[in-house]
């Protein structure tokens, strides 16, 4: 487990600083292997969950029922060392029992705020849209900003904070679209699909027995996972990269009717950094940017032609625009 360093900040107070890019290259392998004992054969989407972590981002995966969409959040939680907390989405959740509520003290005659599992490192959101919009969108503060607000005072939540959350894809008549405004807040939407016969062979066997979720360790603590942070959002990203970005945004727009915000562009390029730390560079790459863009542009855009879907907008986009 690496330890990070750690810097002073006014009033005494101890939080760690950035670490050297190598440092979270040899962390993001370390995490992927870690996951990857449990998730088998899935290495890219691990690979991209670890890159939305680092990149300060939140992810949501999406796909039919037992292909290991809880099993990877419940692992990526367990690798860091740090605070995990789980929200089962149902029908008759209520927004209180995500954020937190003022509880009445008997013995004190006060109001004192009991904190809900949205108060943890990383959540997991099973299932979100099993929930109706409105208990959805209790997330919404807290994902774009950090913060949480009930009954009037603003709490900050923990440092670092991640949502992964998982989303039924089969039972249409059961569940409720997710608003539009909370899809642009994850940075990524995934799909891990079924594995290929080996792979599957391969899980069949760790898992007959005792699964092996039940023996993972973690391999980071929360501390050099927020150093490691802090060295991703270091990295540079030149202008003409920015631009870049500017572009391929810009194009999905000119080609859908809804394309990506900029909250998007934003997405992709703190991804972007991510790849480029995780590859050991403190410098992005337009090749950073094509990694990425397919997973984090499409569950931005809307398109109003049924032979048209926002893949291919951001895959027609990648071709089309040109790398200046």
């Amino acid at each position: 487990m690496t330890d990070a360093n750690s810097q002073s900040r006014p009033g005494g107070n101890r939080t760690p600083g950035p670490i050297d890019v190598t440092a979270v290259a040899e962390l993001a392998t370390e995490l992927e292997s870690n996951v990857a004992d449990v998730i088998v054969g899935h290495g890219e989407a691990i690979e991209h969950v670890v890159t939305a972590i680092l990149g300060r981002g939140h992810v949501l995966l999406e796909d039919v029922p037992g292909v290991g969409k809880t099993m990877l959040a419940r692992a990526i939680a367990t690798s860091v060392d740090c605070t995990f907390s789980r929200v089962q989405f149902t029908p008759d959740l209520l927004p209180a029992d995500v954020t937190g509520v003022n509880v009445f003290n008997q013995q004190t005659r006060e109001f004192e705020f009991q904190p809900g599992p949205v108060f943890g490192n990383v959540v997991l959101g099973d299932e979100i849209n099993r929930a109706p919009p409105k208990t959805q969108s209790a997330l919404l503060e807290a994902m774009e900003e950090g913060q949480v607000t009930a009954d009037g005072e603003t709490r900050d939540l923990p440092e670092p904070f991640t949502v992964i959350a998982t989303q039924n894809a089969t039972e249409p008549n059961r569940t409720y679209d997710l608003p539009f405004a909370e899809l642009d807040r994850f940075m990524k939407k995934l799909e891990l699909g079924y594995p290929d016969p080996e792979a599957e062979a391969e899980l069949l066997g760790r898992t007959v027995g005792h699964h092996p979720i039940d023996s993972l360790e973690s391999v980071t603590d929360r501390k050099t996972l927020i150093a490691a942070r802090e060295t991703v959002a270091t990295v540079r990203v030149e202008r003409p990269v920015r631009e870049y970005v500017t572009r391929l945004a810009g194009d999905t727009r000119e080609h859908a009717h809804i394309g990506v915000s900029p909250r998007g562009s934003i997405a992709l390029l703190r991804a972007a950094q991510a790849r480029a730390a995780i590859a050991g560079r403190d410098y992005v790459l337009p090749d950073d940017v094509q990694t990425e863009a397919p997973v984090v542009f499409p569950h931005r855009i809307r398109t109003t032609d049924r032979d048209r879907d926002a893949e291919t907008i951001v895959a027609n986009a990648l071709e089309r625009v040109p790398v200046e």
